[in-house]
């Protein structure tokens, strides 16, 4: 069984720690990964923002980021997969653009930086259509 830990640095709404936990370690299961961890922080732009400058050099917020503790191609996968940070903020902003609720633009996030963790990017289309896939996988579940 997957092991999330769930670190929350701002208070996300109710009821959205056990939907992401349930959804998130549903699709680890499902890609493979279920005897795996990770770890998710849900915080602020402001933080996210400083995470960003630091390690990617831009002084902006973003959704969301992916810290793997492995490099892709690399024989053995540790047990632990790496970090997912989401900005609620952001997501809150992304969901009303998008039409859907926050929790769903959470899951959504959640899924596209694990798909990061196991070593994926998103230069092209077709790299993209995995993405999409476990997007839209996790809300099924």
């Amino acid at each position: 069984m997957p092991h999330i830990d769930l670190i929350a640095k701002i208070k996300p709404p109710k009821g959205l720690r056990p939907r992401l936990r349930k959804a998130l370690g549903s699709l680890m299961r499902e890609l493979g990964y279920g005897d795996h961890a990770l770890t998710v922080v849900l915080t602020d732009d402001s933080e996210i923002r400083s995470l960003k400058k630091r390690h990617w050099g831009e002084d902006e917020p973003t959704d969301v980021l992916s810290f793997p503790t492995f490099e892709p191609g690399d024989p053995f996968v540790p047990p632990h997969l790496g970090d997912i940070i989401i900005s609620l903020d952001t997501a809150a902003r992304q969901a009303h653009q998008q039409g859907h609720g926050l929790e769903d633009e959470v899951l959504i996030l959640a899924a596209h930086s694990l798909w990061h963790l196991l070593g994926h990017d998103h230069t092209t289309e077709a790299e993209w259509a995995g993405f999409h896939r476990v997007q839209a996988q996790i809300l099924k579940l």
